[in-house]
């Protein structure tokens, strides 16, 4: 059956991550880093710190935008359809290095909102070192979800997938009401 190779294929990448990737460090970063994309908070921040310079008020927007429909068709619908079980729960015993999750598994909010912002970012008039980084700590945050056993590769793949849909949405969305409004004028 397809949903058993999906979760075997799942379950074999996070035993391997455990197996050969886990560390006293890592045991530390993740859980701190992660908790960067906890209800979005950090993506809403730069949403609002770009919000407040006008030359980058625009992009500021966007990300706005793309943190919004990812809240609702990623986080609010897509997550309540699929139902999908977390891994831990899927496994006896499992001592997770953070609290328990009271909301499904896929798609991984984080990684969706850590790819929303890497897409805006991408799009920006700005210079490669920032893109880099943006995608460094979209990456890092996939990741660290992988590492903490709060979600699935197949998750964090929709996340992924999802944030860069929804980054390109909002730009498009806010660019082209930004258009109509200048055509008015």
């Amino acid at each position: 059956m397809l949903s058993d190779k999906i979760i075997n294929f799942d379950f074999a990448i996070l035993n391997w991550i455990q197996e050969n990737l886990k560390s006293e460090f890592l045991d530390r970063f993740c859980p701190i880093f992660t908790s960067l994309g906890a209800a979005g908070w950090f993506f809403i921040l730069i949403a609002i710190i770009l919000l407040c310079i006008p030359k980058y008020r625009k992009w500021g927007a966007c990300l706005a935008c793309a943190l919004l429909l990812g809240l609702i068709f990623g986080n609010m619908l897509i997550k309540n359809l699929v139902m999908r079980t977390r891994p831990y729960d899927m496994v006896e015993n499992y001592e997770l290095l953070v609290k328990k999750l009271s909301d499904y598994s896929y798609p991984s909010g984080h990684t969706l909102a850590a790819f929303e912002f890497l897409t805006v970012i991408c799009m920006m008039p700005i210079k490669r070192r920032y893109k880099v980084l943006a995608g460094i700590f979209a990456f890092t945050m996939a990741f660290s979800r992988l590492y903490l056993y709060v979600h699935f590769p197949t998750d964090v793949l929709g996340g992924m997938l999802l944030g860069t849909l929804f980054g390109v949405m909002g730009v498009r969305i806010v660019t082209t009401l930004i258009e109509e409004h200048n055509t008015k004028k």
